[in-house]
Parts: C-alpha cells; structure tokens; sequence
C-alpha cells in the first residue's frame, strides 16, 4: 500500500526538536526511496517512459509524496544525476590522492580507471536524459550546468598533476584537459552501453587518458633541452 510523507496535523503546541528529528529524516528516507525506484525504473523503461505515477508505485509510495520533494520528474534526475556526480568526483580524488609524494601519471591513470564508476544502468539513464533536453533548451542548460561543475572538479584535480608534470600543450592548460576527458570519458562509455565489456572500457579508458594526458614529443624535448641549460 502506497504511503505518504504528510506530516502529522501540528498540535496547538509547538513540535520539540525530536518531532522534528523524526519528520526530517522520515523526509530523507521517502527522498533516498523516491531516488533508488526512480534509477531502477528509469533504468528498465527509459527515462521518457515512465509517469510519476509509474515511480511512485514502484517506490511505495503516493503522488504526494513525490510532490513534497520533487517538482518535477526531470528535478528528480538532477538529484540522482549530483549523487553520480559526486560519487565520480570522489572515486576521482580518493584515487589520486593515494599519491604520497605527489602525482605521478601512469599509475595515477591506473587508480582512476580501475576505481571510476562504469555502470551500465546509469549509462542507460543518462543517455535517455541527454536525448531529453537535447529537444528542450531548457533542460538543456540546466544539464549544461552540471556537467560544467563536473568539468571543474576535474579540472582542479588536472592543475594539481600539472604542476608536478606538464600537461601537452595542445590540451592548453587544466580545463582544457578536463573537456578532454569527459570527451575520452562520454566515448568509452558508449561503447560501453553496446558491447557491454566493462573491463574492456577500463582498459579502452587508461590508454586515452594516458594518450591525452602524456606530453608529447615537443614538450618532452622542449623538458630535455630545458634541462640540458
């Protein structure tokens, strides 16, 4: 049976603070359910399948329920697309922060790849979204939005490299790289949502971002010559 996330009727008495405790996580739990059915479902049908009717049963829970922490069914995936989003920048930081004496490129890339998300549901949800606001400009500059804070936290994490090993110059400079990245990142991952190979994108993943992120030629001997003064 569906249930709802209405609070009790407020008493002619003020709530203490444990009523409130306990209506604002009840509050997080019903988000964190709404959430979790939301992925599965989006998963299983696509995201321009499903009706908030559709989510909220799979969730157990009412349309009101719904409404009182999401406006929208496309606000619902910004929340479940900051949840990835964080995840990936924090399997990216914990990677390279492992690093004790600073950042060292190869086996940096090796921690990164073996450690970063590849799932293919959430692949499948966010390719459904990306088609989505391709066709509406509105959601398309939200979606634009988080991706650009994605890229910066990348990007954050690229300077940091940089300053320990030059970048190509061709990627011209660390937010540069991180488009770059993302670009390698988005190509992979494709693939992946067709041949299914997850280990195979890892591998597919650690040789373009090695490829991208090594100097090349010019800037190896431009070092040596450098060096050599």
């Amino acid at each position: 049976m569906a249930t709802t996330d209405t609070p009790p009727a407020a008493s002619s008495a003020a709530p203490d603070g444990r009523t409130r405790t306990r209506v604002t996580r009840r509050r997080a739990q019903t988000r964190a359910r709404l959430l979790e059915a939301a992925f599965a479902v989006f998963a299983d049908k696509g995201f321009g399948r499903v009706s908030i009717e559709e989510l909220c049963d799979a969730a157990g829970y009412t349309r009101g329920a719904f409404y009182s922490n999401f406006g929208s069914l496309e606000e619902l995936f910004f929340a479940l697309y900051e949840e990835r989003a964080e995840l990936i920048a924090a399997q990216v930081t914990q990677a390279l922060a492992q690093e004790p004496t600073g950042l060292d490129l190869e086996p940096a890339v090796e921690r990164v790849t073996a450690a970063l998300l590849l799932e293919r549901e959430w692949l499948l949800v966010k390719t459904d979204f990306l088609v989505h606001a391709a066709r509406d400009p509105r959601v398309a500059d939200a979606l634009l939005e988080h991706r650009r804070r994605l890229r910066e936290t990348i990007a954050q994490r690229l300077a940091v490299l940089a300053e320990a090993r030059r970048l190509p110059t061709v990627l011209g400079g660390a937010d540069s790289a991180a488009h770059s990245v993302i670009a390698a990142y988005d190509g992979v991952t494709t693939q992946l949502l067709l041949d299914r190979d997850v280990e195979h994108a890892r591998a597919w993943l650690r040789q373009l971002l090695l490829a991208l992120l090594s100097p090349d030629t010019a800037d190896r001997r431009l070092a040596l010559d450098t060096a050599d003064r």
